[in-house]
This record gives C-alpha cells, structure tokens and sequence, in this order.
C-alpha cells in the first residue's frame, strides 16, 4: 500500500485548528490581549504554509482570511468587534469541514499533548505523534509476544527434568562405585564417567537457573512496556472541552440566553475511542442543558437567579471507568411536558402517566423520542438528543444518571469505560470455559448451596442482603442447550451490577483478577449480547470478556431450555490457522458448544499433528503461509487415515471459482467468512461428525 501523503499533515492541520479555535473563545470572552492575537497570526500563517505545501488551497484560503481578519489587532486598538468573531469562527468551522472530508472521518488520532496545540518548529523534534490505529497494533504486539512466554516456561521445566535425570545417572554411579569396591572391578569404567556427569548437572543448573532469571526481568520489562503503551493510548478529556464551549456558547446565541461555561478534570485521560464516540453525546447534553434548562433572563429574575445561567462540565475518575458530570443551575426536567409528551406519543396513558415514577421518567427520556420543546429550532424540539446519548452510552457499555429539582437545575452524568481495550477483571470458570467480567460491575463474590436457589416458572432466583435476584448460570447463558435446573450441591456465585440492576450469576468457580486487553469480535461474528469481545491469557489461550449489560438483560428475559444435544464424538477439532484472533475465536466458539479443540498456526503443523493423532474434524483457513488451506486438504485426503477425517475451509475468499476449487480439494464443507454464521458453523460441524 502507498504511503499517505497527507498523514503527517492531517495531524498538524487538527492541532493548529483546536488551537485557533479555543483561542477565538477566548477572544470573545474578553481575553484580547496582543500575545493571544500574535499566537493566533502564528496558528493561521503555520495552518497556511502547511496547507500550500501539500496543495490544499481551500484550507490555505479560510486560513489567509483568518490572517486577514486578525491582523488589524496585533497593533490596533482590542477588544474585537463581535462582527469579527463571527466571521472568525465562520473561517474555523469552514476549515475543520474541509479537513473532515479529507480525513473520511477517520478514528482520533493519538497525540502526546494534553490539550490540542499548534505544532511550533520549537516542539517538533520533542513531539511524537502515532496514529490510534498504530498503537493498537504495538499494544497487540505486546500481547502476543508475552503470550509465547508459556512456552518458554516450559522449557524451564524440561531443564528441569534433565537435571532430575543427572542426579539419577549420579545416584547409579555411586552405587556403582560400591560394587566396584566390592570386588566388581570390571565396572570402574562407568565409574570414570562420573566426573562428566557432575558437569553436565552443574551446566544444566546454572542455564536454567540464568534462563529463569532473564525470562523474569524480560517478561517484567514487557509488562511495563504494554502498561506505558495503554497510557499513551489514552488522551485527556480536555481535548473535548473546546467543542463543548462552542457548542454552548452557540446554543446561546440562538436562544438569546446568557450562559456562563465552567470545565473542569481535563487531566482526566480516557481512551481515544471512548472520547471520540462519546463527543457527540456530550454535545447534545450540554445543548439541552441550555435549551431546557437556562431560562431566559426574565424568568431568572422572576425566580430570584442572576442573569447569567451556569452550565458546568466535571470529569472524574472512578476506578475503571470515567463520570462526564454536566450540571446546570436551570429550571430542571418539566416533569409534566414529558408526561405529556409520553401521552400525545402513546407511550403512557393519562392514568399511568399521572403515577409514573421518576426512575420511570429517565426511562423515558432516554427512550428517546421526547422533546418538551415548544417549537422546533437548531438547538432543539425534534427529540433525538437523548437518542444519540442513550446510543451512545449503550455502545459503550456505560450508563445514564439523570437527577433534576424543580427550580435548581438538572445533572447529567454518563459513566463510561477508561479503555474499551484495557480493564481489570475477575476471571472466572464454567466448565472448559474460561471468562472475564469487568471488576466494576462486580459487587460481591460468594458461595451459596443449591437450597438457597429458589425455582419458579420464571427462572431461578437468590435472596441477596434483603433482595431477590435472578440466578442465571453461566453455562445456560453460554449454551442455550443447556438442560433442566442446577443440580450442584454448592455454587460459586458472582453479583454483578449494572444499570440498577442486580444478577446473581453462577460459576464453577472463580479464578481470580487479572488485567486484560479485550479484543472486538468479527463483525462477521453473532456472539450472544452478554460477550462483549475476547482476550488471552498469559498462555496464549482465549477467554471470553462478559458484558454486565448484557448478562443483567439476559437475565431480564425467561429462559426456555431446550432439550441437550448429544455430542457424538470425543475425538478434537484440530482448528488451523495463521491468524491468532481467528483461532482464538474459533477456539471459542467450539469450546463453549462442548468440543475439544486443538491449534496448529499453520498447514505444516497440522500436518504433523495428525500424523501423531486422530482427530475428528478440521477447521483450516485457505490463505495462509506457506502450504495453504487447498493443498492442506489435498494432501490429508491422499491419506489412508487423515483421509477419513472431514475438512471444513472458512476463508474470506468467495468467489465461485474458490469454492469449487475447495470442494474438489475434498473439502466437506467451505464456509465464507462475510456469511459467517455461528449457528450455521455448530450445526455443519453436528453434521459432519453425526
């Protein structure tokens, strides 16, 4: 692939933007002052240079009329004419449309500032700045080079077994001096050996106890290095702040209401994709905050307030996750507009809307849909606002908290994720199966009896500190052909926490905490809700990641168990493929359905292990290093025994031509990875192996 021509200069041109832009605000709030017009002249003339040189000449024109704007201020008389900033922010906004487009609108990128910064000649051979596409695949990098430490281990304990075998050859030419001086003379050579031997005891004790000590220090070192890079990962949340201010200071604007704007916990650093996801939701908060909640300043007067309402932006950390706290001191929620509003739309009748609650009530505005708005302007009046939150939110897997007192003011808090990719957890068993759930949603951990689970035509349940909570086992959640009722004496139970709700999920056991880096699934994956991706252990192999959102809604719903399908052979599947994130998933996939599972990471490989044993089936990709998937199947069908054994090719290649080419292979079955349907997968494999 061609090198981008553009990357270096995309990267410069947003930082220069997000500079002009907070410096126009402060403009406008009255911080004129001729260092702030000089350093704006700087941004503009830098933007403009950089823009020529690589021929975007809409960019390098808006960025001339910005000087041209400016420059009658670096001597003149300040502040600057309202008409000016208008027209200065009309110049920004037209720039940053015209770098979106030339990005695509691509992902953030990731940068080492804390707030968005012109890229000075004196700052540039002191700052790096790296793509968020880049330090994913270094970050993945990392895992994958820690995971092959397991093997290195292992060949820590053969050093391990080979001295045990020197004390033994030791321990028999002792005995064999005895007998030599018990008259065996002709003995006396394996006797000479002796000296040898407690050499080669000595080299194999000082090689593994050197191995042991430089795989600790380098396995130490790469931890520390894969925790720096997730830091790098993440960005402060400051680099929202600006757009919040425009948008607030717009929303005003329109509405003819004077709003005062506070920020604060920038420092608050959070994964460059939960920022970027979540800008648009935090745009449409503070929008509402001042459409309905500042009054105008009649109103405000009438009601004892001063004539300036006060949004508030807070950010704060939370253990894992980050809390964007918008408060304003307005009017707060018309509970009766939303009443009605749910009436007029059929959502409520009168009679249950005059009772409804007020947990009942942000279910409703969070439905989305309900506007309290009189009219429709730009600011608000359509109802999709809290769509794009509730959306937003939910991909994230956070939470909405919306508290309002007549009068005072309304407070909206979205809980997010630090990372979507780094988090700690708990790990836990069920079955074969290994799983990690997110430690913040994990309230307690304990151990109850089968007595103390009640049944009910609704599912199974657990008293918990006064509460009743539904008991779903992770096994039926895994496998919906799990059969009948929990027959375990005893149960390791996990309580897990999200949106107001509790869940007492049932494990085999818990194995412990661990800090993981989550891996998104395919999209050509259909994994249950309660699986929010994947992630690998310190042995390479996979484990799933749950998501409580998911878990809590699962067990919302009542569980129809289906009768169990029999699995007809204990012979493994020999899963075989380059692609780590493909084998694990796969790995998954089968392992959850109740089979065994080998890897081999190439055709060659496979190879050899099925020379070494049966297996029942083969998974194999078509592109791979090397021997690929077609000449794999080609090789094991001339075989007298591989031949017997059904070959199943999952591959991205869909065209008819590689079909037929696979099945004339001897392939039993070609599965495209664009149509990949999990169910579909299980039942071929049922089939095969029936």
């Amino acid at each position: 692939m061609a090198p981008d021509p553009l990357r270096y200069y995309r990267i410069e041109a947003r930082e220069l933007l997000g500079g002009l832009s907070q410096g126009v605000l402060d403009l406008e709030k009255g911080g004129f002052n001729r260092e702030l017009i000089t350093k704006l002249l700087r941004f503009a003339h830098t933007l403009k240079g950089a823009s020529r040189v690589v021929k975007q000449n809409a960019v390098a024109e808006r960025a001339h009329a910005l000087e041209d704007a400016l420059a009658p201020y670096r001597e003149g008389p300040g502040p600057v004419a309202r008409e000016h900033i208008a027209q200065l922010l009309a110049n920004v906004d037209a720039i940053s449309a015209l770098l979106a487009a030339l990005s695509g609108l691509e992902a953030p990128v990731v940068s080492n500032q804390e707030t968005p910064r012109p890229a000075l000649a004196e700052e540039s051979l002191a700052t790096v700045r790296v793509e968020l596409k880049e330090m994913d695949l270094l970050l993945e990098g990392f895992t994958e080079t820690r995971s092959q430490f397991a093997a290195l281990h292992a060949n820590l304990d053969m050093l391990k077994q080979a001295r045990q075998l020197a004390d033994q050859i030791l321990y028999r030419l002792s005995a064999t001096r005895s007998q030599e001086n018990n008259g065996y003379s002709n003995l006396g050579s394996l006797a000479r050996l002796r000296p040898t031997v407690e050499e080669l005891q000595g080299v194999v004790s000082h090689t593994r106890r050197d191995l042991e000590i430089r795989l600790e220090k380098i396995e130490s070192e790469l931890t520390a290095l894969s925790d720096l890079t997730r830091q790098l990962r993440l960005l402060p949340a400051g680099q929202v702040f600006g757009l919040l201010e425009r948008a607030v200071r717009d929303a005003a604007q329109s509405l003819k209401r004077r709003v005062r704007f506070e920020i604060s916990g920038g420092e608050t650093r959070l994964d460059a994709h939960v920022l970027f996801d979540l800008r648009d939701a935090l745009l449409h908060v503070v929008r509402n905050a001042v459409a309905h909640g500042i009054e105008p300043e009649a109103e405000r007067a009438a009601a004892g307030k001063t004539p300036e309402g006060l949004v508030q932006v807070r950010v704060e950390r939370r253990g894992n996750r980050a809390a964007f706290i918008c408060k304003d001191d307005g009017r707060g929620v018309d509970v009766a507009a939303v009443r009605n509003a749910a009436v007029k739309k059929g959502r409520l009748t009168t009679a249950q809307s005059a009772s409804l609650p007020w947990d009942e009530l942000v279910r409703l505005l969070l439905g989305g849909g309900l506007s309290t708005s009189t009219t429709v302007t730009d600011v608000s009046g359509r109802g999709i606002g809290m769509d794009v939150v509730r959306d937003t939110v939910s991909k994230l897997k956070g939470e909405v908290r919306i508290q309002s007192e007549p009068g005072r003011g309304t407070s909206v808090e979205l809980l997010v994720p630090v990372s979507l990719a780094s988090m700690n957890s708990i790990v836990v068993r069920s079955g074969p199966t290994l799983a990690s759930i997110p430690r913040d949603s994990v309230l307690r951990t304990l151990r109850v009896t089968s007595v103390e689970i009640a049944r009910s035509a609704d599912g199974e349940s657990l008293s918990f500190e006064g509460h009743s909570l539904p008991f779903l086992p992770l096994s039926q959640l895994l496998d919906p052909n799990t059969h009948g009722e929990t027959k375990s004496a005893a149960h390791s139970v996990v309580v897990i926490q999200s949106e107001g709700d509790l869940v007492a999920l049932g494990v085999d056991g818990v194995v412990g905490a661990n800090t993981i880096i989550m891996r998104p699934l395919p999209p050509y994956i259909e994994a249950h809700p309660a699986i929010a991706g994947i992630s690998l252990d310190i042995h390479g192999s996979p484990q799933l990641v749950l998501d409580p959102m998911g878990i809590v809604r699962a067990a919302r719903v009542p569980r129809v168990l289906a009768a169990p399908v029999a699995i007809q052979t204990a012979k493994p599947i020999l899963v075989v493929d380059d692609s780590l994130t493909t084998r694990m998933l796969e790995q998954t996939i089968l392992e959850s359905a109740g089979f065994t599972v080998e890897l081999a990471t190439s055709a060659e490989e496979a190879l050899d292990k099925a020379r070494e044993r049966d297996y029942g089936l083969f998974l194999v990709d078509v592109e791979m290093p090397g021997m690929d998937g077609f000449e794999f199947v080609a090789r094991t069908r001339k075989d007298p025994k591989m031949g017997l054994i059904p070959a199943i090719l999952v591959t991205s290649r869909n065209a008819p031509e590689d079909q037929k080419r696979g099945y004339e292979m001897g392939a039993s079955a070609y599965i495209v990875k664009g149509d990949f349907d999990q169910g579909n997968l299980l039942k071929t494999i049922r089939q095969l192996l029936g």
